[in-house]
C-alpha cells in the first residue's frame, strides 16, 4: 500500500465513523420513542432529543465542523501529489481525535475532559493546514 492511500484511508475511516454515528443516532433515537420519552413529531425540531440521543446527535453535528478544514487539507494534500509521512500521521492523529472525542462526548458529561481530547483531532488539523499552506506557498 502507498503512502498516499494510507493516507486517504484515514479520511475514507472517518466517513465510516460518521456513518456508524448515524446508525447509533437512528437506534437511540428509535429507543427513545419506544419507551416513550419522546414522539416521533417531537424530531420536527432541533433538540428534541432525550439526552442520550442529544449527546449523539451534537457529536454528529461536530463531525462536520471542525474536519471540514481536515478533508480540505486531505484532498488539496493528495491531489497535489506530495503525500507525506507528516500528512499520513497527521490524518490518522485527527481520526483518533474524532473517535476518542466522540466517545468522551457521547457517554460521559465530562466536559472539560472533552475539551482536552479536542486538542487532538485538533492538532491533526492544524498539521495538515500547516502542509496545504507549505505546498501553496513554496
Amino acid at each position: 500500500m502507498t503512502l498516499a492511500q494510507v493516507f486517504i484511508l484515514a479520511f475514507l475511516a472517518h466517513f465510516g465513523w460518521v456513518a456508524l454515528l448515524y446508525v447509533w443516532l437512528t437506534i437511540e433515537r428509535q429507543s427513545a420513542v419506544a419507551k416513550g420519552e419522546v414522539r416521533i413529531a417531537d424530531f420536527i425540531r432541533a433538540g428534541a432529543d432525550p439526552e442520550r440521543s442529544l449527546r449523539v446527535a451534537r457529536n454528529l453535528s461536530n463531525q462536520f465542523e471542525l474536519p471540514v478544514f481536515a478533508l480540505f487539507a486531505g484532498l488539496f494534500i493528495y491531489l497535489s501529489g506530495e503525500v507525506a509521512v507528516i500528512d499520513v500521521a497527521a490524518a490518522w492523529l485527527f481520526l483518533f481525535g474524532r473517535v476518542v472525542h466522540t466517545v468522551v462526548q457521547t457517554l460521559t458529561r465530562n466536559v472539560p475532559l472533552r475539551g482536552m481530547v479536542f486538542v487532538i483531532n485538533f492538532a491533526g488539523v492544524v498539521i495538515l493546514m500547516a502542509r496545504v499552506a507549505w505546498i501553496a506557498l513554496t
